[in-house]
């Protein structure tokens, strides 16, 4: 069985956007697009309602262009396991309140259990300084958190 990979929304967005002037966004851009192009298919592919909400949001073009994306993904359920898990995650991380939604996306990987948490909200989600908090808050609520990480680390072999 193929590792479940769980695909934070920057993921998808970073599929479908415009190309980006910025020289570092850019660079994540184009390893995103690599990752899709050679490694998706080493994985199963998963995303969440919370996904699908937010690859709706902005220009109706490029929206459709993710939620294209999403279609293609398989659907996890924001269950109540996760909606209590979230919270915990805000507070043992110190997030501001403002990243609930980010803490979402986390509870819902570790309640079904995912392999990976692909992202590159770096500030709430892919960053090092409370991946620590975020994997004790899971094991704490007995879930093994999912490695949280970006496309670039999936890449290397």
């Amino acid at each position: 069985m193929k590792p479940g990979v769980y695909l934070e929304t920057s993921v998808i967005s970073y599929l479908v956007g415009r190309l980006s002037r910025d020289v570092v966004v850019l660079g994540n851009q184009e390893l995103t697009r690599e990752w899709w192009a050679n490694r998706r298919v080493d994985y199963e592919l998963f995303a969440s309602e919370v996904v699908i909400g937010e690859a709706g949001l902005g220009d109706p073009d490029v929206a459709r262009q993710r939620l294209e994306i999403c279609d293609g993904l398989q659907l996890l359920a924001i269950s109540a396991e996760a909606e209590r898990l979230a919270p915990l995650l805000v507070k043992a991380a110190g997030m501001a309140p403002n990243a609930a939604t980010d803490a979402l996306h986390v509870a819902v990987a570790a309640v079904h259990g995912m392999d990976y948490l692909l992202s590159w909200n770096c500030t709430h989600i892919a960053n090092a300084t409370i991946r620590r908090a975020i994997d004790k808050q899971c094991r704490a609520s007995r879930y093994e958190p999912p490695v949280i990480c970006t496309p670039q680390e999936l890449i290397e072999r």
